[in-house]
C-alpha cells in the first residue's frame, strides 16, 4: 500500500495519538506485541525508551533495571549479578541491562510491569526488544496500513550511561540515519535532562524530521545533568515563561505530565492552562503524558464503578479530550484505541 508521507493525525490537525511504551495498558510494555498492538489500535507515534547493554545496544526499557520487567530473578545463572547501584542519585537494586549483552538479555522474557492492576497473561511470552527491531516494525507496518509511523525515542538516564562509556545519543543518531523509514518519518527525540538535548541540536537541523522534546519531571526536582554540574534550576523553573523561552533555544517541544497542566477557567468560563499558553508563545508544541484506563490512574472526576484495577474507557476519553482542548499538540497514553477514540470523536 502507498505511504502517505503524513501521519493521520498531523493530515487532520488533531492532536498525534503516541503510544506510551506501545499499548502498555494491553502488552507487557516496550515489547515488539506491545508496539504492534498500538499501531494495530491507531497510534500515530510509538515510544520506545531506551538503555543500553553491556555491548552497546539500544533496547527498550523504562528503567535499566529489569526486575520489575523480565523474568530476570528466575534464571539462577545470573544470580550473581543482582547488585545496587546507584541511578540519578539514588540507591537501586537488583538486575541492571548495562551488565548483560545482548544475547544474555535475549534469554528473558518480558512481563507485566504492574500486576496489581493489568493482566498477566502474556508473561513469559515476548523477548527485549533492541531498537532496530523496532524501527522495523514501524516500516513494516507504515507499509501495511499506508501510513508512516512515527517514533518517539526517550534516551534514558543519559549521565549514567555517558558515565559507563555507553553514552546512546551517537548510537541513536546513527541507527535513525541507517534506516530508510526513521529518515522519512517523523521522530521526536526525548530526555529529562538538558545537556544531551543541546549537543544533539548541534547535529540536528531544525526542521528535519527529527525534533527534540524536553521532558519536565516534578516542579521541585532538578534534571540529573544539572544536578550534577551544581546548578539550581529546577523543572519549576523551566515551566515558567522564561525558562520556556531557554528551552526553545534548543528544543521544538516539552513533554510534561498532565496534572502540571493546571487548568483554569479564563473570563469566557473556558478551561486553559497558563504552561500551554505560555509554551506555545515561545514557539514549543506541547505533549502531555500518560493518559491510563484504570480508576488508579485517573482523576476522580473521570472515575468509574470498581476498584482501583477497573477500567474506565468512558472516563479515559473524555478525560483525554478535556485536557486535548487545552492546545495540547500530542500525548502519550497507555491505551491507544481509547487515545484514538478521544482525537476522532468517535
Amino acid at each position: 500500500m502507498p505511504i502517505d508521507s503524513k501521519s493521520a493525525a498531523t493530515a487532520r490537525d488533531r492532536a498525534i495519538v503516541i503510544a506510551h511504551r506501545g499499548a502498555s495498558a494491553l502488552r507487557p510494555e516496550h515489547t515488539l506485541a506491545s508496539y504492534r498492538k498500538a499501531i494495530e489500535d491507531g497510534a500515530d507515534w510509538i515510544e520506545p525508551d531506551l538503555v543500553s547493554t553491556k555491548d552497546g545496544v539500544l533496547v527498550a526499557r523504562h528503567e535499566n533495571e529489569i526486575s520489575g520487567t523480565t523474568d530476570v530473578a528466575s534464571h539462577p545463572e545470573f544470580a550473581a549479578r543482582r547488585t545496587v547501584k546507584r541511578i540519578d542519585g539514588e540507591r537501586t537494586e537488583g538486575w541492571f541491562v548495562e551488565d548483560f549483552t545482548l544475547a544474555e538479555l535475549k534469554t528473558l522474557r518480558a512481563r507485566e510491569r504492574l500486576p496489581e492492576l493489568r493482566s498477566t497473561a502474556f508473561d513469559g511470552q515476548f523477548e527485549i526488544a533492541t531498537f532496530e527491531e523496532i524501527v522495523a516494525l514501524a516500516d513494516e507496518e507504515s507499509r501495511k496500513r499506508g501510513r508512516l509511523i512515527g517514533l518517539a525515542p526517550e534516551i534514558k538516564h543519559p549521565t549514567h550511561f555517558a558515565r559507563l562509556g555507553l553514552a546512546m545519543e551517537d548510537r541513536l543518531l546513527a541507527a535513525l540515519a541507517v534506516h530508510p523509514h526513521t529518515r522519512a518519518a517523523p521522530v521526536m527525540i526525548q530526555s529529562f535532562e538538558i545537556a544531551n538535548l543541546r549537543a544533539l541540536r548541534e547535529k540536528i537541523p531544525r526542521g528535519a524530521n527529527i525534533a527534540l522534546l524536553q521532558l519536565l519531571g516534578r516542579r521541585s526536582e532538578r534534571p540529573y545533568d544539572a544536578e550534577v554540574a551544581g546548578a539550581s534550576i529546577d523543572y519549576g523553573a523551566m515551566m515558567r515563561a522564561e525558562g520556556l523561552r531557554e528551552i526553545a533555544t534548543y528544543a521544538d517541544a516539552i513533554g510534561v505530565a498532565y496534572r502540571d497542566l493546571d487548568p483554569a477557567e479564563n473570563a469566557d468560563s473556558v478551561r486553559r492552562s497558563r504552561l500551554v499558553d505560555d509554551a506555545k508563545a515561545a514557539g514549543l508544541r506541547v505533549v502531555a503524558y500518560t493518559f491510563r484506563p484504570e480508576n488508579h490512574f485517573l482523576e476522580r472526576a473521570y472515575r468509574g464503578e470498581g476498584n482501583d484495577a477497573a477500567r474506565h474507557d468512558a472516563g479515559s476519553v473524555r478525560q483525554i479530550r478535556d485536557y486535548v482542548a487545552m492546545g495540547l499538540d500530542a500525548f502519550f497514553t497507555d491505551d491507544p484505541a481509547l487515545g484514538r477514540r478521544a482525537v476522532d470523536g468517535d
